[in-house]
């Protein structure tokens, strides 16, 4: 018998490169999707601050409250500016941070509770989900 040359032919590379190339294609896309749906989440969550924000400064201007002032709770917030036990609703539902893993139902006034905090009038809300912040200049 003749001797055996070690290595690879040019068609196993080509095969192995292609190969690679398939699944290059395949995973790279989701993995930006991963992504994009981070920033959707975001979005969302900045969103919500900023009707909760707004909620509040109406809140303030129709009850005669001033920079500083605060509800009770976050639980008495919320029920004052959705339900509008004083004046009137300010937001039409529970907002409920789009990235919660929370296990309460959608639109409720416990998930509300657990994903933002209101915050005095005057000092922009927060999510305890995502570390998002808005910015008084943008609202």
């Amino acid at each position: 018998m003749g001797e055996m040359k070690k290595g690879f032919t040019l068609v196993e590379i080509i095969i192995v490169v292609a190969i690679i190339g398939l699944l290059a294609t395949i995973v790279i896309p989701s993995l930006k999707a991963d992504a994009t749906s981070q920033d959707d989440w975001k979005k969302a969550c900045i969103n919500n601050l900023r009707q909760l924000e707004a909620a509040k400064d109406q809140y303030a201007i129709e009850t005669g409250q001033t920079n500083g002032w605060s509800f009770a709770d976050d639980t008495t917030a919320f029920s004052n500016l959705v339900v509008g036990a004083i004046t009137g609703p300010y937001i039409k539902h529970y907002p409920s941070c789009p990235a919660s893993s929370s296990t309460q139902a959608i639109d409720t006034i416990v998930r509300s509770v657990a994903d933002y905090h209101v915050n005095a009038i005057g000092t922009a809300p927060s999510c305890t989900v995502v570390s998002v912040g808005i910015d008084a200049h943008v609202l």
